[in-house]
């Protein structure tokens, strides 16, 4: 496993960084827009925002003084094409299985 694909599971292992991600995909948001929806500091989700950052599953914009925070999707293929892996592995293992019950039912 990659580093960039170990960021990108660090972040998605916290529930509290899920959510994030699931409100940034709906639109972008400042930190204290972000805020608004959890019970915490602005800076704990300042915190949680760095982490997804870092996992390349968010973008930060700078626009004057305010930080604008947005869903990043190219971040989350690579967490994705890492469980493609797995597919073929259960798409073989289901092929086998699948011949090995229709001996069974000729």
């Amino acid at each position: 496993m990659t580093e960039a694909e170990q960021l990108g599971f660090r972040a998605l292992a916290d529930p509290t960084r899920r959510s994030i991600l699931r409100l940034l995909a709906k639109d972008e948001m400042t930190i204290a827009e972000v805020a608004e929806n959890f019970q915490m500091t602005r800076a704990a989700v300042k915190k949680h925002l760095a982490v997804l950052s870092e996992g390349d599953l968010i973008r930060v914009e700078t626009v004057g003084r305010t930080r604008r925070n947005s869903f990043n999707p190219d971040g989350l293929r690579r967490v994705f094409d890492w469980f493609g892996y797995f597919d073929v592995f259960w798409d073989d293992r289901l092929s086998a299985l699948k011949s090995e019950i229709e001996k069974d039912v000729q």
